[in-house]
């Protein structure tokens, strides 16, 4: 079992910034790819960012690219979103997830493991 606790939600303004963090606990951390996820109101969920187990290769949503980072710190068991230039388009509960694939997956299926979602509001 892997626990994910998200943070770092929040009310922010058109052109602001947030950082998201995921704290892990359970089994090894470091054996996991890891992804975020969003899912806005009468939406389905899907895919914003995704990184491998070591950090080397991320991967992103067409919509976020060049505006979000994913890193992690594996000896602190946290992924983290920097998200900039927010939009309004943005808003949505963020989730982390873990999958035990090589590579983190854009199917939110494939993934093991998810956190309980933090809250992101981008006003205009």
């Amino acid at each position: 079992q892997v626990q994910l606790v998200e943070s770092g939600g929040g009310l922010v303004q058109a052109g602001g910034s947030l950082r998201l963090s995921c704290a892990a606990s359970g089994r090894t951390f470091s054996n996991y790819a890891m992804g975020w996820f969003r899912q806005a109101p009468g939406k389905e969920r899907e895919f914003v960012a995704g990184i491998n187990w070591s950090g080397g290769s991320t991967y992103y949503a067409d919509s976020v690219k060049g505006r979000f980072t994913i890193t992690r710190d594996n000896a602190k068991n946290t992924v983290y979103l920097q998200m900039d230039s927010l939009t309004p388009e943005d808003t949505a509960v963020y989730y982390c997830a873990a999958d035990r694939a090589v590579i983190p997956r854009i199917l939110a299926s494939a993934y093991d493991y998810w956190g309980q979602g933090t809250q992101v509001t981008v006003s205009s």
